[in-house]
Parts: C-alpha cells; structure tokens; sequence
C-alpha cells in the first residue's frame, strides 16, 4: 500500500495540539480510569504471520495505553518519508524557525493528521504522557521545534495517526493470535533498520518464550 504524506501544514499543526489536548485529558484522568488491562502500556504488539489486516501487516506497535475502555499504540516500522521542520511550523509565528528535516511515519490508520512524538525520557513537557522508564511521548510543535534546535530529546521517532481499539476488542485480537506481545527496548523503537524491525521483534519474542 503506498502512502502519502499529506500538504496541509496547517492541519497538522491543528491535529499537533488537538492531540496534546487529548493525551493531557487522558493522563489527567489516570487515577480514575478502568483498570489497566494486559498488556500494558511500554509493551510491543508485533503483528503474527496470520495477520489478516493488510493495514498492519508485518508492523510493530508500541502500546501507549491500555485498559478497560480500549486501547491506542503507535506503529514503529512505517516510514513515510522527510519533511522539513519549517514546513511544519511555518503556521507559527515564523521566528527562529529550523532548517532541518525530519523523518515521518505512518503511526496507524487512524486519524492520520495527528501527530505524535515518541521519544526517550529525557525530555519532557506538561502535556508529556510517560509511557514506561524508558519511553514517553509527546505531541505539541513545540517539540518539534525543540528537535529542530537540538534540544529536544535524544531519541525521537514522529509519526502521523495511531492504531486504536475498543473496549476488549485488543484483547480479543491478541487471544485469536493476532498479535504476539513484548517488551519495548529503545534499540528496537529507535535505532533498528525498519525493514528488519518485525523480524528483530519477533526474533527477540522467541528467544523469551
């Protein structure tokens, strides 16, 4: 399936601060939320063989939430393409802009003008949702510019749209063999080639079992 990136920079600045908006609503919410539901969040869904869905065919989603009203991850190995950064925030006020570019993914079919910063711990903002010790994620344009500016986080991978499921249907998924589960390690969300992410996954899965 071949995609595009979408033109409209004012939409994704737009869906940038729509979804922190939601990401604060869902961590200040936390404490009265349904019991969390397994696997938690900071796990990987690497999708089986038998993977039906060409949609995520072969992918690997970090898990950001999960509990008993659902489910929402971002999926880790579908590269789309550069964009610059000043493109991306050329709708802000226009001062001390960067130059450099940044490499985007497809997150998940689901609204796919939102965007989403995962990235290493070391940085983080208000609307910043931990996502386990050694993973959060962030989703404003000020991280954005802070990326461009080198003071950012250390690790960073920005992705457009999300994968999302309703109340019990991961869990279904997961007990019909839809996906197999593991623990996230920044190697595998950060540095490995994308192209042998699902295998690498599936690879370190086995050796656990």
């Amino acid at each position: 399936m071949t995609i595009t990136i979408a033109r409209n920079v004012t939409c994704w600045l737009t869906a940038l601060l729509s979804v922190a908006a939601m990401i604060g609503a869902i961590a200040a919410m936390a404490d009265d939320a349904a019991p969390l539901a397994d696997p938690p969040a900071g796990e990987l869904l690497i999708a089986s063989a038998e993977m039906q869905d060409p949609r995520f065919r072969q992918t690997v989603i970090l898990l950001l939430r999960h509990d008993a009203t659902g489910a929402f991850g971002i999926v880790i190995n579908r590269p789309l393409g550069e964009r610059p950064l000043a493109d991306l925030l050329a709708q802000t006020d226009g001062k001390d802009n960067p130059d450099s570019t940044i490499r985007v993914f497809l997150g998940g079919p689901v609204q796919m003008q939102l965007g989403f910063v995962v990235h290493s711990p070391d940085y983080r903002r208000p609307e910043t949702l931990v996502v386990s010790g050694e993973l959060a994620m962030t989703a404003s344009r000020e991280v954005l510019r802070d990326i461009g500016h080198h003071k950012g986080p250390a690790k960073y991978l920005f992705a457009l749209g999300y994968a999302g499921w309703g109340a019990g249907q991961l869990e279904d998924e997961i007990a019909h063999r839809g996906w197999f589960t593991a623990p996230a390690a920044p190697d595998l969300v950060f540095d490995a080639e994308r192209a042998s992410v699902w295998e690498q996954a599936l690879a370190r899965r086995a050796r656990e079992l």
